[in-house]
């Protein structure tokens, strides 16, 4: 039954770029709407303070990165671009802001665990391509072909 189960999931593996774009770039959006509703200047001021230059300049390109190419994530559009841009960004947070916390950061909050889950998702994006539908394929940005192989009948 769990054997016949796992085939029944295989089948589903086409649709995993797909599934992981919409969640990545849904929750990029989020994190990007977020900063607009806190206001981008506390962003601006925490950047600076761990010692960034022109932080609200970078504040504003991190927020519109996030709220704009994740809402080109979520329709797939330019899907490896906007997945190589938020990699970037999340390396250069990771090696300038949370990565001193560690790993695991445990009392002192979030570590870096959540910014290598997104990259994650974001080197499927990039090596699978955004999956369909998406406006890359509509386009013709993207290839109609499959971007994994389904489990056998």
């Amino acid at each position: 039954m769990i054997l016949r189960l796992a085939r029944q999931l295989g089948r589903l593996g086409e649709f995993t770029p797909l599934v992981v774009r919409l969640i990545v770039g849904f929750l990029m959006f989020a994190h990007g709407v977020e900063k607009l509703s806190r206001g981008v200047g506390g962003f601006g001021e925490f950047l600076s303070s761990a010692g960034l230059p022109a932080g609200l300049l970078l504040a504003w390109f991190v927020t519109l990165l996030e709220v704009v190419g994740g809402a080109m994530l979520i329709l797939g559009l330019l899907s490896r671009v906007i997945a190589g841009l938020m990699t970037v960004e999340l390396l250069v947070a990771i090696t300038l802001v949370s990565g001193a916390r560690g790993l695991l950061s445990g009392e002192q909050g979030v570590g870096f665990e959540r910014d290598l889950a997104y990259i994650a998702g974001f080197v499927v994006v990039l090596l699978l391509g955004p999956g369909r539908p998406s406006l890359d394929h509509l386009l013709g940005f993207e290839e109609a072909r499959a971007a994994l192989i389904s489990a056998r009948e």
